[in-house]
């Protein structure tokens, strides 16, 4: 009996829809509680092509609701693509999985999307409207996803054929505004739900291409917690003043001579990215540097750095020259000191 033999039976899928496919590619941004299950139930179905992109190592308070994970990677700090990686090739071989450890952002996520479908695995509002101007101006289909506390809310998004995130939600919220996982904690088996829809409308894309013009797709709202499960209505098609698929703006896009700067909520850290890296941090020469100014552990995928002075910053440097300055919340402070102890 074969592989996908229980798959393929579906009337929904078929041999056809089964390769098809085989023959996708697929780019998932953030591999946490959605898009680990995301990735395993793809795998598992026999994607032909999978990239993962995620900046995070693997921390033991994942543990309880991100299913790719176990305690070894926690120890080993491992990079979460790379630990993905690792556990997916163990679940289906046949699939070709790409683990790259970088934030996507504006200046490389075009670069990362030769792909024929996005899936949002992400926990922050900015990269949900970055991966909708990605989608909308390559013309790839998306499926968003988000999960707090006990619920969580699902919608796949095809440009051309349905409405684009901004053409419900023109603009994002401002920070303060929303509640956190850090905030409000999440519920591991909301999270699953979540991912496991997202992995269920990826499929259907992949199998039955795009959709009729003006079909809506609904926004899925789930509590698994009180067992509500609701389609909200969405708008079939393109809003007539949407920014984004009417105007073409798309300013998420766009990058600027400055660094970036993302405070990393929960974790009293902040991330620098030079908006500019002309070539790969040499590690090795990093850590024997910051060797004279504070404690070192070095890591294939990273150097780190608990300085002396000033005391209570530890320093996390990564191969593209991404900077994570544990011990602040302000971003000016760790600019500073990726420029002090990195260089500008």
């Amino acid at each position: 009996m074969g592989r996908y033999d229980r798959q393929q039976v579906l009337p929904q899928i078929g041999p056809p829809g089964q390769q098809r496919l085989g023959r996708s590619r697929a780019l998932l941004v953030g591999c946490g509680a959605l898009g680990s299950v995301a990735a395993e139930l793809l795998t598992r179905a026999g994607l032909g092509f999978l990239r993962i992109v995620d900046r995070d190592l693997v921390e033991l308070s994942n543990l309880q609701r991100q299913v790719l994970f176990d305690e070894r990677d926690a120890a080993e700090e491992l990079p979460k693509s790379i630990a993905a990686a690792r556990r997916l090739a163990q679940i289906n071989s046949q699939v070709r999985i790409d683990p790259i450890v970088a934030d996507a952002n504006a200046t490389n996520i075009e670069s990362l999307a030769d792909v024929d479908l996005i899936l949002d695995g992400t926990d922050n509002v900015s990269t949900r409207y970055l991966i909708n101007d990605l989608s909308v101006k390559n013309s790839i289909p998306w499926v968003y996803g988000g999960c707090v506390g006990v619920e969580g809310r699902v919608w796949g998004i095809w440009p051309e054929r349905t409405a684009c995130l901004r053409c419900v939600f023109p603009n994002p919220p401002n920070a303060n505004e929303l509640p956190t996982c850090d905030t409000a904690g999440v519920l591991g088996p909301a999270a699953a739900a979540v991912g496991a829809l997202q992995a269920a409308a990826a499929i259907r894309f992949l199998v039955e291409g795009p959709p009729p013009i003006g079909e809506s797709r609904p926004l899925i709202a789930l509590n698994p917690w009180t067992g509500e499960f609701r389609s909200l209505p969405s708008t079939a098609i393109a809003a007539s003043d949407c920014p984004c698929c009417r105007q073409r703006n798309f300013s998420f896009l766009s990058t600027s001579g400055a660094d970036f700067t993302t405070t990393l909520c929960g974790r009293q850290a902040v991330q620098v990215l030079p908006a500019a890296s002309s070539r790969p941090i040499d590690l090795a020469a990093a850590g024997q540097r910051w060797q004279k100014i504070g404690t070192v552990v070095r890591s294939p995928w990273f150097v780190r750095c608990k300085l002396n002075d000033p005391p209570g910053i530890e320093l996390t440097l990564f191969p593209d020259g991404r900077l994570v300055v544990h011990g602040t919340t302000e971003p000016m402070r760790a600019t500073s000191l990726y420029a002090r102890f990195v260089g500008s």
